[in-house]
């Protein structure tokens, strides 16, 4: 006779629900405090940005480049409430700093960083 892997299923959980009540595992309890945490407002936040190859920083800690989040699918995700510095930057630009707090809803952020020396010139 052949048995499924929803017999056993079953009857595993059944066996089971007849001991004693035990201790949830810590992997289970914090699976559930993640859930918790993650009712509350999250947000995407999309990035295009010139040049694209510019370092993303979340709260002073870097992400990737911006071309990594410049995409519905590849978007920069935040599930923290609060304001969250968002800064781009790259050698030979000045940098670009905003804050961002999640509502909920995909943002988009066009940010083009300005050289520090003129374009097509520099010092004598």
């Amino acid at each position: 006779m052949r048995v499924g892997w929803a017999a056993v299923l079953t009857l595993a959980v059944l066996a089971g629900g007849c001991a004693a009540k035990q201790e949830q595992p810590a992997t289970v309890v914090r699976a559930r405090e993640l859930m918790a945490s993650a009712e509350g407002k999250s947000g995407d936040l999309v990035l295009r940005c010139e040049p694209s190859d510019a370092d993303v920083l979340l709260d002073g800690v870097e992400q990737g480049k911006c071309s990594d989040f410049s995409g519905v699918s590849r978007s920069l995700r935040l599930h923290d409430a609060g304001f969250h510095q968002v800064e781009v930057k790259k050698r030979g630009f000045y940098p670009y700093t905003t804050y961002y707090s999640p509502s909920g809803a995909r943002v988009t952020l066009n940010v083009k960083l300005r050289p520090l020396a003129p374009e097509g010139g520099g010092a004598p």
